[in-house]
């Protein structure tokens, strides 16, 4: 099985498939305990107490890191395969439409701006909270505040505060959507079912699915960067 899943190119799409359809998961509940964020900031720190340096945190955490590192090696191993024995043509698709072209052959610049959006993510917020607990410590300075490792909610208000950052995960998400279109398709693909037929169905689940992700994500964003612009008026004060 090992040497399947290293050397046959169908193992190595199939390990893809695999860790692709993990990650996609953990992309829909990471959105939802976001979304949170919108509706109660104190129910959104409740949860990330809940996810702080406890063991079964720690445990997801790894295995992310696991995932997102197969994922990552697979698709630099696969792009560099592929253009050793098709040039520039990097992807084999079994159906075509002018619409997808562009991200079906740019998945790897696609998945290194994520990953790059994901580094300053963990920066962002992983290193503020989780880290600081296995550090030892109980909080972290932040724009000149004190913030308590389980205070997500205000990472959240400062961070979406910079115009700077609301650009910069604006464009990750962007990546974000076009790598999970063509992405959430390709796990179907792998296993033969991209024909005629069920192209159509399953190229609009995948576009569904990365709307869903990315416009949660989106939401949280703009709803916090419009909040730090009107200095959290009443209009707003009572969402947040």
């Amino acid at each position: 099985m090992s040497c399947f899943l290293c050397n046959s190119s169908l193992g190595k799409k199939l390990v893809m498939s695999v860790t692709g359809c993990c990650l996609v998961l953990f992309l829909l509940f990471h959105m939802s305990m976001n979304l949170v964020a919108i509706i109660s900031p104190e129910g959104y720190n409740m949860v990330c107490e809940f996810l702080g340096a406890n063991w079964y945190a720690l445990a997801g955490t790894v295995g992310l890191a696991v995932l997102v590192v197969l994922h990552f090696v697979y698709a630099l191993i696969l792009t560099l395969n592929n253009y050793r024995a098709r040039g520039t043509q990097r992807y084999a698709v079994t159906v075509n439409e002018p619409g997808v072209e562009w991200a079906s052959k740019n998945m790897l610049v696609l998945g290194v701006i994520v990953v790059l959006g994901l580094l300053l993510h963990l920066l962002n917020f992983w290193s503020k909270m989780q880290l600081v607990e296995i550090m030892g410590n109980e909080s972290s300075v932040v724009g000149g505040m004190t913030v308590s490792a389980h205070d997500g909610a205000t990472l959240v208000a400062y961070t979406f505060s910079q115009w700077y950052y609301v650009v910069l995960y604006i464009i990750w998400l962007g990546a974000l959507w076009l790598h999970l279109t063509h992405g959430i398709w390709s796990m179907f693909q792998t296993v033969g079912w991209a024909n005629d037929t069920w192209y159509p169905r399953l190229k609009c689940i995948s576009n569904i699915f990365a709307t869903i992700i990315v416009l949660g994500f989106m939401a949280v964003v703009l709803v916090y960067f419009v909040y730090s612009l009107c200095g959290g008026c009443s209009a707003c004060g009572g969402c947040l």
